[in-house]
């Protein structure tokens, strides 16, 4: 694992440290910890954080979600999503496109990782995938 490794948080790990959901809320947290503090250079991908504002609203308002998103911003720096990253993702063999979309982000990305709880979905990976309590036992 590189000194400080790049990754691309995948929307689910970020939910469960903002709705706390259980079991997955520690280690959820323990990883963008390592964002907050600067052991890993973390990014959401662009279209992450239009679908974050979007649940989040649903559940807390319009402006607990502003605040939570740019809070998310003070931690995590945002990865483009372009022409070429769709293109790229519309070629990808995935059964979801938003999963293909977080792939080619993170391979554009150069990222290190790709840290989500649906490792499976992100088949074939063209950068590694793995789960936040994998990556924290990799970073031990």
């Amino acid at each position: 694992m590189p000194a400080k490794p790049v990754l691309l948080f995948d929307i689910n790990v970020l939910l469960d440290v903002l709705q706390m959901r259980q079991p997955f809320y520690e280690t959820s947290a323990q990883l963008l910890a390592l964002a907050e503090t600067g052991q890993v250079k973390g990014y959401l991908s662009s279209h992450s954080v239009t679908t974050l504002f979007y649940l989040i609203r649903k559940e807390r308002g319009n402006s607990e979600a502003k605040a939570l998103i740019t809070s998310m911003l003070q931690i995590l720096k945002v990865a483009a999503v372009n022409e070429d990253t769709i293109d790229q993702a519309l070629n990808l063999d995935y059964q979801d496109f938003e999963d293909a979309v977080q792939m080619i982000c993170a391979s554009q990305l150069k990222a290190d990782c790709l840290v989500t709880r649906n490792v499976k979905d992100f088949q074939p990976g063209l950068v590694p995938v793995l789960q936040p309590v994998e990556f924290l036992a990799a970073m031990q």
